[in-house]
C-alpha cells in the first residue's frame, strides 16, 4: 500500500485488532502485478539469472563460493511470503512487516538475519507523490528484497551486477544490499529537484503577478515535503545503526561505503528543511500579497468616498426645500454651486497627491 502525501494520509493498519504477534495477514488490495521471483547467483567469475516458477525451486542449493539475490517483485500473497519465511528462517515479525507495507525505514536483527526496510519515492499516475515499500532480508551470503510497486527500480543494481560494471562481484551480499539502498536514496533526488523547480514557479508567479492558484500549489507541495521529511529522518536513523553497531553480516568495508549512503541522507534532509523554510516563507509572501493588495483597493475606495463625502453634502445642503434660502432663486445660485464642487474636489486631489495617497 503506497503512503501518498497530503493531511495525514498514507496511514491504514491493515492487521485486525487484537490479532497474535507474526501474523501473516494480506490487506484487502486490488493486484497490481503478478508476484515473479528472480534468483541471481553470482561469484568473481560467474553470473546466473534465472525465474524460479516452483517453491521446490527455493530450497536448491548454491555452492559455497557463490552468493546470491532473490528479487520478489509484484503483489505479495501469504503463501509466497510464508514459503520465502520457511526457506530462510525468518522471522515471523519481519514476515508481517513485509506484508503490510506502511512500515517506516528501519533495521532489525534477528539471528542469522538482518531485516531492513526501505522507502522508495513514486509518482502515481495522477501526479500525485507515494512512496513504496523495499524489504530487504540479509544474511550469510543471500539477499532477498521484497517490493511490490510496478517501477523496476532495481534494475540499475541487477544491470551491474549482470555485466560486471564497478566492484560489485568482488564483494558479498552485504555490498548487494547497500548498492539497494543506495540506488533507493538516489531516486529522492529527482523529486526534489522537481518540487524546487515547482516552488520556483511559484515564486516567480508571486514576483510577477501572474495568474495561478498559488495556495493549493504551496499547500501541495508542503505535503509532499512532509512526507519525504516523514521518510527521509527514519532511514538515516536506520544507516546510523548500521554504522555504529557492530554487525557481522556487514563487512568494514561495506561499513565504509555506507557512510556514503548516510551522507547523501543528511543532504537530503538539508535540502527538505531548506524548501519546507522556502515553502513557509512564500506562504508567508503570499499572504501578505493578498494583504498589500486588500489594503490598495480599500485606500483607492476610500479616496473615492473620500472625494464624494463634500460634494454630497453641498448637494444635500441646496437640496433642502425651504422657500426662504436666498441662493434658491439667485441668478448663479446653480454656477456657484457647481464652481464649489469643482474646487473642493479640486483641492482634495491636490492634498491626496501631495500625502501621496494615489
Amino acid at each position: 500500500m503506497p503512503q501518498r502525501s497530503g493531511p495525514f494520509r498514507g496511514f491504514r493498519r491493515t492487521t485486525p485488532v487484537g490479532a497474535v504477534p507474526g501474523t501473516l495477514h494480506r490487506p484487502p488490495e486490488p493486484v497490481s502485478a503478478a508476484c515473479r521471483i528472480t534468483r541471481m547467483e553470482w561469484s568473481h567469475d560467474f553470473i546466473h539469472e534465472e525465474v524460479i516458477d516452483t517453491f521446490e525451486e527455493l530450497n536448491e542449493l548454491v555452492p559455497a563460493d557463490r552468493r546470491y539475490w532473490f528479487r520478489v517483485e509484484g503483489t505479495l500473497d501469504v503463501e509466497t511470503v510464508r514459503r520465502l519465511g520457511e526457506t530462510f528462517d525468518l522471522h515471523p515479525l519481519a514476515l508481517e512487516d513485509v506484508l503490510n507495507t506502511h512500515q517506516r525505514c528501519k533495521v532489525e536483527e534477528y539471528p542469522e538475519v538482518l531485516f531492513l526496510v526501505t522507502r522508495l519515492p513514486v509518482y502515481e499516475a495522477e501526479g500525485q507523490l507515494a512512496t513504496e515499500q523495499v524489504s530487504m532480508f540479509l544474511g550469510d551470503g543471500f539477499l532477498v528484497t521484497l517490493h511490490e510497486g510496478r517501477a523496476p527500480v532495481l534494475n540499475p543494481v541487477r544491470d551491474r551486477l549482470l555485466h560486471a560494471r564497478g566492484r560489485i562481484r568482488e564483494f558479498g551480499a552485504d555490498y548487494l544490499a547497500y548498492a539497494v539502498l543506495d540506488t533507493v536514496i538516489d531516486n529522492f533526488f529527482p523529486v526534489l529537484e522537481r518540487l524546487g523547480e515547482r516552488l520556483n514557479h511559484v515564486d516567480d508567479s508571486l514576483e510577477t503577478g501572474s495568474h495561478v492558484d498559488t495556495r493549493t500549489e504551496l499547500r501541495r507541495v508542503r505535503a509532499d515535503l512532509l512526507l519525504l521529511r516523514r521518510t527521509i529522518w527514519p532511514q538515516r536513523d536506520a544507516l546510523s545503526l548500521l554504522l555504529r553497531d557492530d554487525c557481522p553480516l556487514i563487512s568494514a568495508s561495506t561499513r565504509t561505503w555506507l557512510r556514503d549512503c548516510y551522507d547523501h541522507t543528511v543532504q537530503l534532509m538539508d535540502v527538505i528543511e531548506t524548501c519546507r523554510e522556502l515553502c513557509s516563507d512564500l506562504r508567508d509572501f503570499h499572504v501578505a500579497d493578498i494583504s498589500y493588495r486588500s489594503g490598495e483597493v480599500m485606500r483607492t475606495l476610500t479616496v473615492i468616498a473620500t472625494f464624494f463625502m463634500p460634494l454630497s453634502f453641498i448637494a444635500g445642503f441646496y437640496g433642502m426645500n425651504f422657500d426662504h434660502m436666498p441662493e434658491l432663486h439667485w441668478q448663479w445660485g446653480y454656477p456657484s454651486a457647481i464652481a464649489l464642487m469643482l474646487c473642493v474636489s479640486g483641492g482634495l486631489g491636490w492634498l491626496f497627491r501631495r500625502k501621496r495617497w494615489f
